[in-house]
């Protein structure tokens, strides 16, 4: 039975409650359509539906920390704040015997996960990111090793001469479990030739997840808004997203990123507004009718916000991640991790169960 309270006289919103209830997929003109609406409410309602009849109360994260062997990069992307130059004042490229030592610094005890990402530094070899998690795979073989984006994936192909399943089985022999979900932004390559989108086009980002999908490895994935894309962008983005999840079944959950601008000075009017992150979250819910799980990323929406996206479709609050520097580089003026209870007091403070994961999504602890 319909949970909706909210009064509705437009036509078009009345038609996509009668298609979600009844389980028949949205359109990118229904997804459009969502993000043009001003009725906020009936759009979260129609989301926390979906997301209950998935996940029922549930709320998920895990106990992970963030790692970034090297913040080196090829690539000069419009929006990114976090790279440098080889050379350039704050440039670095970590051995693993030097990421062990920052861990060793920073680790706490249930960890399960490290969260791997970084520069497409070319003046290393692909031996160095076999290496990098091969001696983190030896130190802390309980910790599932989720590393590199699909942009990292087809850059290590230029600098191997492998293919991407080949560069992929050899990561799997150093320890590698799963694949983030980054560098994606907005799988448009208008968007990405205007925004100097300099990696993975939308055609090999797809392949990477496809190939890694195809080798038994269960992935993330995302999209960075709030910039020059339109909203047709946006769902034709979560529609090549749902396609690819028809075909492989590979995705376990979708991360909307609120795009963060250079400076943490920056005024309000550069920022996403709230209304407009809410939405994401839902319509996300709503046309990813396929993949079990969509993400309020706390680090760039904050932990209040997040708590609100609860009843808008979200169903993970991501996790302790410790230092996070990629969206604080550009600007977020959020936490850089939260501890497990501060997560427990996030979850159960919007009415919900907060349940400790791994990364595959099985249930760790629920914490009633």
């Amino acid at each position: 039975m319909s949970t909706l309270v909210t009064p509705f006289t437009d036509k078009r919103m009345a038609e996509i409650v009668e298609k979600v209830q009844n389980g028949v997929r949205l359109s990118v003109e229904d997804g459009v359509y969502l993000y043009q609406t001003d009725d906020l409410l009936t759009l979260g309602q129609l989301a926390n539906e979906a997301n209950l009849r998935k996940n029922g109360k549930k709320v998920y994260f895990i106990e992970n920390m963030s790692l970034y062997f090297t913040n080196v990069c090829e690539a000069r992307c419009a929006f990114c704040n976090f790279r440098k130059d080889q050379g350039e004042e704050g440039s670095y490229t970590l051995s693993g015997a030097e990421m062990i030592d920052y861990v060793e610094q920073h680790i706490h005890p249930g960890v399960r996960e490290f969260h791997i990402v970084g520069g497409h530094n070319n003046h290393v070899p692909f031996q160095y990111y076999v290496d990098s998690l091969r001696a983190l795979n030896e130190k802390y073989p309980e910790v599932t090793l989720k590393a590199y984006t699909a942009a990292e994936i087809d850059f290590f192909t230029r600098i191997s001469g492998l293919s991407i399943k080949e560069v992929l089985q050899e990561l799997q022999k150093a320890g590698l479990k799963s694949l983030t979900g980054g560098g994606a932004e907005i799988l448009s390559d208008e968007y990405r030739k205007k925004m100097r989108v300099d990696k993975a086009n939308v055609d090999r980002y797809l392949e990477v997840h496809r190939t890694a999908h195809n080798l038994g490895m269960r992935t993330h994935t995302t999209m960075l808004y709030g910039s020059i894309e339109s909203y047709e962008d946006r769902v034709n983005h979560m529609v090549q997203i749902r396609e690819l999840q028809d075909e492989t079944n590979g995705f376990m959950v979708f991360i909307p990123l609120s795009m963060q601008p250079k400076s943490k000075s920056a005024s309000i009017m550069r920022r996403n507004s709230a209304y407009e992150d809410l939405k994401t979250i839902a319509i996300s819910r709503l046309m990813l009718d396929n993949i079990q799980h969509v993400k309020a990323y706390f680090i760039n929406i904050g932990p209040q916000l997040t708590q609100v996206a609860l009843s808008f479709g979200a169903s993970d609050v991501h996790g302790t991640i410790v230092r996070e520097k990629i969206s604080h580089a550009a600007g977020a003026l959020t936490p850089e991790g939260l501890t497990r209870k501060e997560l427990i007091w996030l979850v159960k403070g919007a009415g919900r169960i907060p349940v400790e994961r791994d990364t595959f999504y099985n249930e760790i602890q629920v914490y009633e």
